[in-house]
């Protein structure tokens, strides 16, 4: 039966308008893309939230109703990412009363919109890993939200975003009597406790057993041993990084990223490029090392980056541990990475804000570059991230336009 007329109007007012495609001109675009990674004089085309096409403004066609924004000299980019920030709401969520605490979660404890993730925002960050404090060897688990949007559902990226670990001085200093030796055994014993979790529920859901009892200090274990969330480790010094890719990626084969790797982790750099781990660097971009420690012979400053990636690694990201060092500033630390070495010929620097990261966090199938399919998280700015006089004019999340220095410069 046909609709009356007086129906169909009634469905064509109900029915929420198209929003109309945009179409942004650039001077430079920066893809982060394997393929054309640069392109100038660029045209990036956003249709529903997501990135639509890129190339260049000379032979792509710009569809009907679109509409135009031509930005002039101004580069465009993938948003920045951190995966390492405690600015995501109520701060510092450390738990220690036990060493182990894998069910904590800092999801609760989001603020959206809130000063911090504000002024990040203006630099250009568009999602960030809110974790917990590295008080313990197990902190809890992370939450990968975008920085830029009003509600936790909209900021919502992935939860769990990770399992925090933590090695080194944090836990030792906190951890009355938790040396070396035992925060490695905490890490293993409850990795070990955590696949055999995994395990019955996959036995169970495969019909080969029992329904396990649930626990929910251990219900993370299934999404890290089934590859749907990463660990982010808080680790440092050569022999502590040893230890975390040997307990963590050897004898787990759970998907980890080094978080922080400062001091001499540099050392172990192939180690972790073998086993195809990223180091995520920060906020330390560099280590002063006297020749009376054995890692230099001139007392020079040696580029944390720089290191690593003289040793072949290729998997380099940073971070800023918000507020350790504010938000706003991680960009700053792939600048100073390049300050002490880095060489940059590949868009090391801007690889390590976006893709790398995106990586990472096992996200990269929505963000970290310009590529058809992907959220249109776009930031206009004035020119290379890493050059400290760049400032970041617009900002969009999937398509929206949340940050306009025009009308309010935060940063």
């Amino acid at each position: 039966m046909l609709a009356s007329p007086a129906a169909l109007l009634l469905l064509a007012i109900a029915a929420p308008a198209e929003e109309p495609g945009l179409a942004l001109r650039c001077a430079k675009a920066l893809t982060c893309a394997d393929e054309a990674p640069v392109i100038d004089r660029a045209l990036v085309l956003v249709k529903d939230g997501k990135i639509e096409a890129v190339g260049s403004a000379a032979e792509l066609d710009v569809p009907d109703g679109y509409e135009e924004l031509d930005v002039g000299d101004l580069w465009v980019m993938p948003g920045m990412i951190d995966l390492h920030c405690h600015v995501g709401g109520t701060r510092d969520i450390n738990d220690m009363v036990y060493q182990c605490n894998p069910g904590v979660r800092v999801m609760t404890s989001v603020i959206p919109d809130n000063p911090a993730l504000r002024v990040g925002l203006a630099a250009g960050v568009t999602t960030v890993l809110f974790i917990p404090g590295s008080g313990t060897a197990v902190g809890g688990q992370g939450v990968l939200l975008k920085t830029g949007l009003t509600t936790f559902e909209e900021m919502l990226v992935r939860e769990p975003g990770s399992l925090k670990t933590a090695q080194g001085n944090n836990p030792k200093s906190y951890g009355e009597g938790c040396g070396p030796a035992l925060y490695n055994w905490h890490i293993t014993n409850i990795f070990r406790r955590g696949r055999a979790y995994f395990e019955a529920w996959e036995a169970f859901e495969n019909g080969e057993g029992p329904e396990p009892e649930r626990d929910i200090q251990l219900d993370v274990f299934r999404a890290l041993n089934a590859g749907e969330a990463q660990v982010s480790s808080h680790t440092q010094q050569h022999a502590v990084v040893q230890s975390t890719l040997r307990i963590q990626v050897r004898e787990f084969g759970i998907e980890t990223f080094i978080d922080h790797g400062s001091m001499d982790a540099f050392r172990g750099a192939h180690l972790a490029e073998e086993l195809e781990v990223p180091a995520i660097l920060g906020p330390r971009s560099a280590s002063w090392r006297s020749n009376s420690r054995g890692y230099d012979h001139d007392g020079r400053m040696m580029g944390m980056a720089a290191e690593y990636q003289k040793r072949g690694h290729t998997r380099i990201g940073f971070n800023t541990d918000s507020p350790v060092i504010p938000q706003e500033t991680l960009q700053l630390q792939a600048g100073m990475a390049a300050r002490y070495g880095l060489d940059d010929s590949g868009m090391e620097t801007v690889r390590g804000l976006t893709i790398v990261p995106a990586e990472a966090a096992g996200i990269d199938d929505r963000v970290g570059s310009l590529e058809p399919g992907k959220d249109a998280d776009v930031i206009v700015l004035t020119g290379h991230p890493g050059d400290p006089r760049t400032s970041v004019e617009l900002v969009f999340i999937e398509g929206e336009l949340v940050y306009d220095a025009e009308e309010e410069r935060r940063w």
